[in-house]
């Protein structure tokens, strides 16, 4: 595509309300899903790009990260992104709705189009957020499943005759509500815990139900790109919070974002926990302003450091905050079970809305999971990785800070499966993920999950990191950082 072309069809404009990286990313959806640029046109290289439409390298990045996981673009090392899709696919305006005047109708009948989850195949080592496939219980959790599967699961078997079968497993609820009681200070009746197949579907099912196309929704900047995508394939535009030591800073008290999205427990990916008072100052502010609090407590289990503060939920009402909980990073992500804690007056249309778009969770794996918890299995394998992910993410962090010094920055870990390595003025991004990658390890770009912050880095798992594996890491991280420095 040649700068002219590109120019005809985006030309962001940073006196509009929506972020430069949502006008690109929108205008060239547009281009792609009517046609207008072919499949097979290759587009700038995101340096070319940043050069010709006037913005930074990050925020080329960012757009064509979420162009790539709704698979409308094909992203190579050293090659310039191709479009390789989108024509069958509606094209959203997140522009032509403006923000209601009154809070938005619950929405239970919609129909909706699939939009692929912002997820990046990471086959190598220390990817972050990714537990260790060794630490798997397999043969317990098999034993679990076998029992499960002697069980008759029939729909039928979880709701009286007259009514419409139910997606979550009571057993289940039950199971979560006395966890969440005993480890989350939350206190909640079974019946407001909808069971979903994994935080990216309770997010979309979230974005769905509660606003229209062109709301706002709060994001921490950086943050988590999978929320991001998620709200962008609701047709809402997403916004940034800066973040500080306290973690994300409360919105001006005029604000009126229909959602605030939230990783308070540890945010993703720089690892600060939320203060009590900027918790509290959120709370509040959704009571004010009508907003809703989404609260992504997506590895919580996981708590190295320091004294772990209750739940948002647990601080209010009960109506100001949806809950979200997974099994992604204590068990596995292929296993596909997450829940939301919802006021009780939402539970009927969240149900109806998950009945509708067919987005349930496997009965066989509620059952298993809900007999797990409820023999203690659970959580005696829990302790045991919980030791072994806080020693590797130690290791990993006192490696990083020998090895590099004042070149980098890094906090933490105080918690997770991941930490943070932001890079100082002078450390070259592109070269340390290409030697990386070749020498087989799957860390994420910083700069990805960024919309305005401007952060350069890496983000690296450590579920799965060895002695051997952190010194050969940091070995060819110094030679990338050697070669970029060599005139």
């Amino acid at each position: 595509m040649e700068p002219l072309t590109l120019l005809q069809f985006t030309r962001p404009d940073p006196g509009r309300t929506e972020t430069l990286v949502s006008q690109i990313y929108a205008d060239l959806r547009t281009g792609m899903t009517s046609g207008a640029i072919p499949v097979g046109t290759r587009l700038p290289s995101s340096r070319r790009a940043a050069a010709i439409l006037g913005v930074s390298r990050n925020t080329v990045n960012t757009a064509y990260d979420l162009l790539r996981a709704e698979g409308l673009v094909e992203i190579a090392l050293q090659r310039r992104p191709v479009v390789t899709g989108g024509s069958a696919m509606p094209v959203v305006d997140m522009r032509a709705a403006p923000l209601a005047p009154t809070p938005p109708r619950v929405a239970s009948n919609w129909t909706c189009d699939h939009r692929e989850p912002c997820f990046i195949d990471r086959n190598g080592a220390m990817a972050p957020g990714r537990p260790d496939p060794a630490l798997f219980p397999h043969e317990a959790w098999a034993r679990t499943l076998r029992r499960a599967s002697r069980h008759r699961l029939a729909a039928g078997d979880f709701a009286p005759p007259s009514s419409p079968p139910s997606p979550s497993l009571p057993a289940l609820r039950e199971e979560l509500a006395r966890g969440l009681a005993r480890d989350r200070g939350m206190t909640v009746d079974p019946s407001q815990i909808i069971i979903t197949g994994g935080t990216q579907a309770s997010l979309a099912l979230v974005a769905l139900v509660l606003a229209r196309p062109g709301d706002r929704v709060l994001m921490e900047d950086p943050g988590y790109m999978g929320a991001r995508a998620a709200m962008l394939g609701a047709g809402l535009v997403p916004e940034p919070m800066p973040l500080d030591e306290e973690g994300a800073r409360v919105p001006p008290a005029g604000d009126r974002a229909r959602l605030v999205y939230l990783t308070p427990s540890n945010q993703y990916p720089l690892g600060h926990r939320l203060s009590l008072a900027r918790r509290l100052a959120f709370i509040d502010h959704a009571r004010r302003t009508g907003a809703i609090i989404l609260e992504d407590d997506y590895d919580s289990e996981f708590h190295w450091r320091g004294r772990e503060i209750a739940a948002m939920h647990a601080l209010g009402s009960g109506r100001e905050v949806i809950y979200l909980g997974t099994t992604s990073k204590a068990l596995a992500p292929t296993l596909h079970l997450a829940w939301m804690v919802v006021p009780t007056e939402l539970v009927k249309p969240f149900t109806q809305a998950q009945r509708n778009l067919g987005m349930m969770a496997n009965l066989q794996i509620q059952a298993a999971y809900g007999d797990w918890l409820a023999s203690g299995e659970y959580r005696a394998h829990l302790r045991r990785i919980s030791r072994c992910y806080a020693r590797r993410g130690a290791m990993l962090a006192e490696r990083l800070r020998e090895a590099f010094g004042k070149r980098v920055s890094l906090h933490g870990p105080d918690g997770g499966l991941q930490l943070a390595l932001v890079f100082r003025a002078g450390q070259d991004e592109d070269a340390a993920l290409q030697a990386l990658h070749a020498a087989g390890f799957s860390p994420s770009r910083l700069s990805a999950l960024c919309l305005q912050a401007g952060m350069t880095g890496l983000v690296i798992g450590f579920a799965d990191a060895t002695e051997q594996k952190i010194t050969r890491f940091c070995d060819t991280l110094a030679a990338s950082f050697a070669g970029a420095e060599t005139p």
